[in-house]
C-alpha cells in the first residue's frame, strides 16, 4: 500500500489552507459555525489518508480512502454554502472550489483503483485454490480397477 504520493501531499496543503480560511472566517467575518464544520471536514481528508498508511488490510485501506472522499464532498458543500451566504468572496470561493474539486476527482479515481485491485486480488485467490475433491471416488478411477 502506497505511503505517500500526490494525493496525500495535496490533501495536506489543502488542510493548511482550510485552517487559515477558518481562522480568517472567525477573525474577519465573525463566522463561528460554518467555519468549524469546514475546518473539521477539510482537515479530515488528509487525516484519513494519513491513517490509511497504517491500514491493516486492503479493505481497511479502501475504507480510509472512502471516508476521505466523503469528507471531501462535505467540504465542497461547506465551501458552496459559505460562498452563497456571502462569507467567502467570489474569487476565493472559486479557488477553494477548484482545489476541492481536484481532490474529489483524485479521491474518486483512487477509490475506484483500490476497488479494482481488491477485486483482482480476490479473483487471484479464488483461481489459485485447489479444486474440492469429490466426496466419493470416481468408479472409473484407478482405485476401482
Amino acid at each position: 500500500m502506497p505511503t505517500k504520493g500526490p494525493l496525500q501531499e495535496k490533501s495536506k496543503v489543502f488542510a493548511v489552507q482550510i485552517v487559515k480560511l477558518a481562522q480568517w472566517l472567525v477573525s474577519e467575518r465573525k463566522e463561528f459555525v460554518l467555519s468549524k464544520q469546514l475546518l473539521r471536514s477539510g482537515t479530515s481528508i488528509g487525516a484519513s489518508l494519513r491513517e490509511a498508511r497504517g491500514a491493516q488490510s486492503s479493505a481497511d485501506f479502501l475504507t480510509k480512502h472512502s471516508i476521505a472522499l466523503k469528507e471531501a464532498y462535505e467540504t465542497e458543500y461547506w465551501i458552496e454554502l459559505l460562498a452563497e451566504t456571502g462569507f467567502l468572496p467570489p474569487a476565493d470561493a472559486k479557488a477553494y472550489a477548484a482545489a476541492i474539486s481536484e481532490l474529489v476527482s483524485m479521491l474518486t479515481r483512487s477509490v475506484s483503483t483500490i476497488k479494482k485491485r481488491i477485486a483482482a486480488e480476490s479473483a487471484n485467490k479464488t483461481s489459485s485454490r485447489r479444486p474440492v475433491p469429490e466426496p466419493f471416488p470416481n468408479p472409473d478411477s484407478e482405485l476401482f480397477q
